[in-house]
C-alpha cells in the first residue's frame, strides 16, 4: 500500500483546491521543490504531482516547477495534468518522471493511452476523476455521460499500469475516501487502483490496512498531511506493517 504525497500546482506555487475550483485555492508552499524535499524527509517512497493549470490550459504550463521537483528530489514521480499526446508523454518520461497520468486524453483518444502503454510498459497512468460515479474532464470543468468502471474496462488489457480514481466530490474537503467506489471498481477490473480525494485522518489510513483494501495499490493524500491531520510516520509505519 503506497501512500502518494500529493503537489498540485497552480501558477508555479503549491496549493489544494476543494471539489476542483481553481478560485478556491489554499496556497500551501510557494516553493514546490522545497516542500518535496519535505516529503522525501518524511520517507515516502513517491510523490503524485499535478499540473492544475496544465489540466485547463491542455498543455504544460508549471513545466519548471515540475522540472524543479524532479531535480530536488530522487523519488519515484508521477505527474499528470494537460498530458495529451505522445510528443507530451515522451517529453517527461524523458525528463525524468516515472509516470505519467493521462485523464482527458483517455476519454477523447483512448487509442493513444493504449500506444503509450505499448510504448512504455509500466509508465502509464490513467486518472479517472468521477463526479457522481460519472466522469469529468477537462481539469473537471466539463462532464460526460461516462461510467467510471466502463472507462477504466476500456483499458482492461492494455498494460496500463495503475489507474488514480478521484472522487471529485471529497477532494480537498476532507470527508474521507470514497471506500465504496473505489473498491468497487478495483474488483471490476485487473488494473492497480490508486484512491484519491477526501483522505482525511487517520482512520483513513487504518480503513487502507483492512483486508479488503489489498485490492488497491495505494491512496493519494494533500490537505490532510499539509494541515497535520495525518502523521506521516505513524501512517508510513502502519500500512508498512499491514503488508
Amino acid at each position: 500500500m503506497i501512500l502518494f504525497p500529493a503537489i498540485d500546482l497552480k501558477d508555479g506555487v503549491c496549493v489544494r483546491l476543494k471539489l476542483g475550483d481553481m478560485d478556491a485555492a489554499t496556497v500551501y508552499n510557494d516553493d514546490p521543490a522545497a516542500q518535496a524535499r519535505t516529503f522525501a524527509a518524511m520517507g515516502f517512497p513517491w510523490l503524485h504531482v499535478v499540473d492544475l493549470n496544465g489540466a485547463f490550459a491542455g498543455r504544460a504550463v508549471n513545466r519548471a516547477a515540475v522540472e524543479a521537483i524532479r531535480a530536488a528530489v530522487s523519488m519515484r514521480m508521477q505527474l499528470g495534468g494537460g498530458i495529451r499526446d505522445m510528443a507530451g508523454i515522451e517529453t517527461w518520461l524523458e525528463a525524468g518522471i516515472d509516470r505519467v497520468i493521462l485523464g482527458t486524453v483517455a476519454v477523447r483518444d483512448p487509442a493513444l493511452v493504449k500506444a503509450a502503454s505499448a510504448r512504455f510498459p509500466g509508465r502509464i497512468v490513467v486518472g479517472i476523476d468521477a463526479r457522481g460515479g460519472r466522469v469529468a474532464v477537462e481539469g473537471w470543468a466539463e462532464a460526460s455521460e461516462l461510467e467510471a468502471v466502463d472507462l477504466a474496462r476500456r483499458f482492461e488489457d492494455a498494460g496500463v499500469a495503475a489507474i488514480v480514481y478521484t472522487d471529485i466530490d471529497r477532494d480537498g474537503v476532507l470527508k474521507g475516501i470514497n471506500f465504496e467506489a473505489t473498491l468497487a471498481l478495483a474488483a471490476a477490473v485487473s488494473i492497480p487502483v490508486i484512491a484519491s480525494g477526501g483522505l482525511a485522518s487517520m482512520a483513513d489510513i487504518e480503513r487502507l490496512c483492512a483486508p479488503d483494501c489489498r485490492l488497491l495499490e495505494g491512496a493519494i493524500s494533500g490537505r490532510a498531511l499539509y494541515d497535520g491531520r495525518i502523521d506521516p510516520v505513524a501512517a508510513l509505519a502502519r500500512l508498512a506493517a499491514a503488508v
